[in-house]
């Protein structure tokens, strides 16, 4: 999967993360299996501009109707409009595609799932229960005709088909094309982080949709670059905005266990500024590739393996939870690009040159920035 942007991310530029070790690819994909889609939509100038898309997270590459993973939600601040979290809530695990996009094609997106779910099992609804689309969304009126609803079945089906493990593209792609953050430019991140092999050496990946924040907010590595950026080059408004984020492991945990671990990404947001303000809508998907749950079984009882939660290994994936978070929305940050969309209005990128002079005047850990 091609990158979408050249610009560098958080960590290559020279920004200082201390803690746990990430993946081979600091990426969500770094969880074995899971695959990530994008469907990116950039049409005309103008009022009827387009500037949205569709990105799919896929748990495995086998038919997850059949083969449910276990998973959990959380809702940080709940001014928003996701599909699918109720059922989840309720039975704890996750049996479609998550996909997320932007506020008002939910149900078109929604819609196209059930359809992509029915042609590959077709007792859906007859012979067997229905199914539970999960659908995840931010704003992203600003740049984008949002009225237009322009994400349809065909590139909700493409984002899911085309879905791959490996490099993930982040910045102005898929759900992220259209989407601000901290008054610039904000889109796709991802990051990971490994767990140390005496606490079982689980991974744990991170992807946002960073779409939140106000300017002076936003602190990287700690330092409060936005304070210093605040006129550059004028801020243009935003709103409070939202942040859809995806969280997988491959530890072993209970629908309970995840829902204490997507607790925790709040804290990684609090380290970039986020104060999840009454106007955002900040959700947390999260899921467990450790053991499938088979949706045709016989069985009378299901042996399930977790964590024992009286030791340190689940501190440590609460850590790396924190870490990933943070880094997957300062990735999303660095890598989008300045981007012209309805009517003409501008979301600037992160000016680089900026925040390596503030990161290294204020910050004495950014010898990489010397």
């Amino acid at each position: 999967m091609k990158t979408a942007s050249s610009r560098p991310r958080a960590r290559e530029f020279g920004v200082p993360f201390r803690g746990l070790s990430p993946g081979p690819l600091n990426a969500i994909t770094d969880v074995s299996g899971v695959r990530v889609g994008h469907t990116t939509l950039i049409e005309g100038p103008g009022p009827q501009a387009v500037r949205t898309g569709v990105t799919a997270v896929l748990p495995h590459g086998d038919d997850i109707f059949r083969e449910k993973v276990i998973g959990a939600v959380h809702t940080i601040n709940g001014f928003g409009k996701p599909l699918g979290f109720e059922q989840v809530r309720e039975l704890g695990v996750i049996e479609s595609p998550i996909c997320l996009t932007n506020t008002l094609n939910v149900g078109l997106v929604a819609d196209a799932l059930v359809s992509w779910a029915l042609r590959r099992n077709p007792d859906i609804g007859v012979r067997t229960s229905t199914m539970n689309p999960l659908v995840g969304e931010c704003n992203d009126g600003y740049l984008n005709d949002i009225q237009g609803r322009h994400v349809r079945a065909e590139h909700v089906w493409a984002a899911i088909d085309g879905a791959q493990g490996g490099l993930v593209a982040e910045g102005n792609v898929g759900a992220g094309t259209g989407m601000s953050a901290f008054g610039f430019k904000g889109g796709v991140g991802t990051a990971s982080r490994v767990v140390p092999e005496r606490y079982g050496g689980f991974t744990v990946g991170v992807l946002v949709v960073a779409n939140f924040g106000y300017r002076e907010q936003l602190l990287i590595g700690g330092v409060p670059v936005g304070r210093e950026l605040v006129d550059w080059p004028g801020e243009e408004p935003q709103g409070e905005g939202s942040i859809m984020i995806v969280l997988a492991t491959d530890a072993p945990l209970t629908s309970r266990q995840l829902s204490r671990v997507a607790r925790r990404t709040a804290h990684g947001l609090a380290r970039t500024g986020s104060t999840a303000t009454n106007g955002s809508g900040d959700f947390t998907i999260a899921f467990s590739t450790a053991q499938r749950v088979p949706h045709y079984s016989h069985t009378l009882v299901r042996q399930v393996h977790c964590l024992a939660e009286n030791g340190p290994a689940i501190n440590a994936l609460f850590q790396a939870t924190v870490e990933a978070t943070e880094e997957a929305v300062l990735n999303a940050l660095f890598r989008a690009e300045t981007m012209t969309g309805r009517g003409g209005h501008v979301r600037h990128a992160l000016p680089l040159d900026q925040v390596a002079e503030i990161l290294t005047r204020r910050n004495p850990f950014s010898e990489a920035l010397r």
